[in-house]
């Protein structure tokens, strides 16, 4: 039976390894190739996870194989060819994975694995943790404190919008795409994908990218979407889309205002960019 995944994608970095991670079930899991490349100097960890395999019976994925802990789960990760299932451990599998490998990184691993995994348990406390700590991510990145109060309005909206959309029976990555290009389509005239190659962006994120304007009516038809889902109680796909629709085309018709008033375009191909850390003017 395939598990429902409910996830929050993010890197952490261990020695400046990056080890992708993601959310099941309230607890970290970790791709267990990012782990044996972040322990040893293999060229291809890929291969020397499958050689550790073979050697040691307790590692092996599968639960009639004779290992000793719960078997690896492939869960979603966005990467540059699109969606792929990867591999991962949790916690528990990842510390066994450890022992198997002969490296003088284990015992600074072990403690950086400890810390990675208790930052999950205190957010589910206080989810201001979670806050605290993206806001300090992006002021690391260089991006001005406008910016960061502004991206955190932003994940508030989303999450308040998505909320509604899990409530009403919304299940499917397919759907959630669905949904957002409605709102999409009619705030912007673009299409998520459409909106991310006027931009050069793919596979970043657009909304770290995307200029002012362009954020705030992006913000306003999630916002109006969401209204129209709790005045009509919207239920089903085909009612879902049409409150986004409608939610879209509010922040659609403010678009063509600005852009009547303003005599230009509202959606640009120049990316809002964090001034670089050593004060260089960014060349666009």
């Amino acid at each position: 039976m395939s598990k429902k995944i409910t996830q929050q994608d993010t890197a952490a970095v261990f020695q400046r390894k990056a080890v992708r991670r993601t959310l099941h079930n309230d607890e970290w899991w970790f791709v267990i190739t990012d782990i044996v490349a972040a322990l040893t100097n293999a060229v291809d960890p890929s291969d020397y996870w499958k050689r550790m395999r073979r050697c040691d019976p307790a590692l092996r994925l599968d639960s009639q194989g004779g290992g000793q802990i719960d078997p690896a789960l492939a869960l979603d990760f966005k990467t540059a060819g699109g969606w792929q299932k990867i591999k991962c451990w949790n916690t528990q599998g990842i510390f066994r994975l450890i022992q198997s490998i002969p490296s003088p990184k284990a015992v600074p691993f072990k403690s950086w694995l400890a810390k990675v995994g208790k930052e999950r348990l205190d957010e589910i406390v206080n989810p201001e943790l979670a806050m605290g700590r993206m806001q300090e991510l992006y002021k690391k990145k260089g991006y001005t404190k406008k910016w960061i109060d502004k991206r955190m309005r932003g994940i508030a909206v989303r999450q308040d919008l998505v909320g509604e959309w899990k409530a009403r029976g919304v299940a499917s990555r397919v759907e959630f795409a669905i949904l957002t290009n409605e709102i999409m389509q009619d705030t912007l005239d673009l299409k998520v994908g459409e909106y991310k190659q006027v931009k050069s962006l793919a596979p970043e994120n657009l909304r770290v990218r995307i200029t002012d304007i362009e954020f705030v009516l992006t913000m306003l038809g999630g916002v109006m979407t969401t209204k129209r889902h709790r005045d009509r109680d919207s239920q089903g796909i085909a009612s879902l889309k049409k409150a986004a629709k409608d939610g879209g085309a509010v922040a659609g018709r403010t678009r063509k205002d600005i852009k009547q008033k303003s005599g230009k375009p509202v959606v640009r191909r120049s990316n809002y960019l964090p001034p670089p850390a050593d004060g260089a003017v960014l060349k666009k």
